[in-house]
């Protein structure tokens, strides 16, 4: 489905990411993990790649850097000659109350999940608008669709991506190339595990499918959208949440 397909998943050391690169390349597209600071884990996601017969190298770099982004395409492109999926799930949360909710704090996570994407799909355009072809997918969240006491920062940052895709869906489709993005529900990682049982029966109330999603729900929607399976459809945000955010 992917054969030929050189893609760029962001924060894929863990956690979704980690699933979405693994079965990026298990569709058969060379995948280039990037990560900020877990060297270990994404050279381990690597390896899975690699021992299940796939193909993927790993990228240190910190999206939320201008720069840095731009090194990364241009390292991409001039190493596999073309760049045709762009995965931009890199993201953090500091999560509190508004009342109580640093400055800094605010600014981190838009400046790592809003700006991050930004920087990628900025530097990924100019390949992509030259190629006349490519799909670049947002993770964006439920949170950022009905919104999350204790969350207006991360909150802010996922509808954020939702505003962004649109907006570049119309500016580059006329080239073939797809925005969208996929809005996770409540997805079972090593961050919920560690939730208190009460804080998951809450969550689970709220969704109609009455249990959490698994990362493979959403690296396969995601290999939906970077695939030729999904040409006719841009701009648009996918939920993938049990009926949550409905």
């Amino acid at each position: 489905m992917l054969t030929g397909k050189i893609a760029i998943v962001t924060g894929a050391s863990r956690g979704i990411g980690r699933q979405i690169a693994k079965t990026l390349a298990g569709y058969g597209a060379t995948v280039i993990v990037n990560y900020c600071g877990s060297k270990e884990k994404a050279e381990e996601v690597v390896a899975e790649i690699q021992a299940a017969g796939g193909e993927a190298k790993t990228y240190q770099g910190d999206v939320s850097d201008f720069d840095t982004a731009k090194n990364m395409i241009t390292d991409v492109k001039k190493e596999f000659g073309r760049i045709d999926i762009l995965v931009n799930n890199a993201g953090i949360t500091r999560d509190n109350l508004v009342m109580k909710m640093k400055e800094e704090d605010f600014d981190k996570v838009i400046e790592v999940n809003l700006k991050g994407a930004f920087n990628c799909m900025k530097h990924v355009s100019r390949i992509m608008l030259k190629q006349r072809s490519g799909s670049i997918i947002n993770m964006s969240s439920v949170s950022g669709v009905i919104g999350n006491a204790g969350q207006i920062n991360y909150c802010a940052s996922k509808a954020g991506l939702i505003g962004m895709t649109k907006s570049l869906a119309r500016e580059i489709g006329s080239r073939g190339i797809r925005v969208n993005a996929i809005a996770p529900g409540y997805i079972r990682t090593e961050m919920t595990d560690i939730l208190p049982d009460e804080v998951k029966e809450g969550i689970l109330s709220q969704v109609p499918l009455k249990r959490m999603g698994e990362v493979e729900d959403i690296a396969e929607a995601v290999a939906f959208l970077a695939s030729d399976k999904s040409t006719y459809i841009t701009g648009q945000t996918l939920q993938v949440d049990g009926g949550m955010g409905m």
